[in-house]
């Protein structure tokens, strides 16, 4: 039996539950995902929409659209990247979640680098992971 994931932002304001997997574990290292975490990349798991749950008492769950189609969801209160998601494209009913905001253990064989030719030049990739331009 799946054991849903469950996570939150930092200030416990936005918490969320996911009723299904947790696919596509990516370290995006675009300039966007950058700028968005503060950090060298971002480490993200999909699902589909659907299987995402939030609660947000005090509707501090806000979004911005980092590009046509594409939104990321943030804390208002604590500033915590959550979600992000793009409206387009074949993969328009899936939902991205950042990993590190997972509450319950949460483990991917399966990962990739992308966007590995904008990665920060201070930064070196040292696994073994796939990586795509």
């Amino acid at each position: 039996m799946q054991i849903p994931h469950q996570g939150s932002c930092l200030c416990g304001a936005v918490t969320y539950q996911v009723s299904g997997a947790l696919k596509a574990v990516a370290h995006c290292h675009c300039r966007k995902c950058q700028k968005g975490h503060g950090a060298a990349f971002a480490s993200y798991a999909s699902t589909p929409r659907a299987n995402l749950h939030v609660s947000d008492s005090g509707a501090a769950l806000k979004g911005y659209e980092s590009s046509p189609g594409v939104l990321r969801q943030f804390c208002c209160h604590c500033g915590s990247s959550l979600f992000w998601h793009d409206a387009r494209g074949e993969y328009a009913e899936w939902i991205s979640i950042a990993i590190a905001t997972l509450d319950t253990p949460f483990t991917a064989p399966k990962q990739k680098h992308h966007c590995v030719a904008m990665k920060a030049s201070w930064h070196v990739i040292t696994d073994h992971y796939p990586q795509l331009p």
